[in-house]
C-alpha cells in the first residue's frame, strides 16, 4: 500500500542553522532516500519552494479565485514529502519516524486511495 508521509516544519530553522547542522540533516536525508530506493519502498519525494511562493486556489459561485500564500497560517509549513511503499501503517510510521525533519517539526503519514478503473 502507499502512504504519503507530508513533512511540516517551521521554515524559519533552516536559515538560522549553523552550515554544519544543516549539511548533517541534508546528509541524512540522502541516506534515507537511498535506503527507501534500495529497499524498493521509495515511489517519490521532493522538497517544496517556501510557503510565501505558495497560491492558493478555490472555486466558488463558479469562478476561481486565488490567494497569495498558504491557506492555513500556522507557524509550520508543508516543506516537503515522500511517497512510500509500506506492508501497512506500522511501516509506514516506522519510515515518517526516520524523517529527519520529524526531530524538529512533524510527519503527517495518510495512506493514499488507490483505485483501479
Amino acid at each position: 500500500m502507499k502512504y504519503l508521509c507530508m513533512i511540516f516544519e517551521d521554515e524559519s530553522i533552516w536559515p538560522a542553522m549553523s552550515p554544519d547542522t544543516a549539511g548533517k540533516m541534508m546528509s541524512e536525508y540522502g541516506a534515507l532516500t537511498e535506503d527507501l530506493k534500495k529497499s524498493g519502498q521509495y515511489v517519490s519525494g521532493a522538497q517544496l519552494q517556501s510557503g510565501t511562493t505558495a497560491t492558493t486556489v478555490r472555486v466558488r459561485n463558479g469562478k476561481m479565485l486565488s490567494t497569495d500564500g498558504p491557506f492555513i497560517e500556522t507557524k509550520e509549513q508543508l516543506v516537503g514529502f515522500y511517497l512510500v511503499e509500506a506492508r501497512d501503517l506500522n511501516e509506514a510510521l516506522a519510515i515518517g519516524a526516520r524523517i529527519p525533519s520529524a526531530v524538529h517539526g512533524v510527519v503527517e503519514v495518510r495512506p493514499l486511495v488507490e483505485r483501479t478503473i
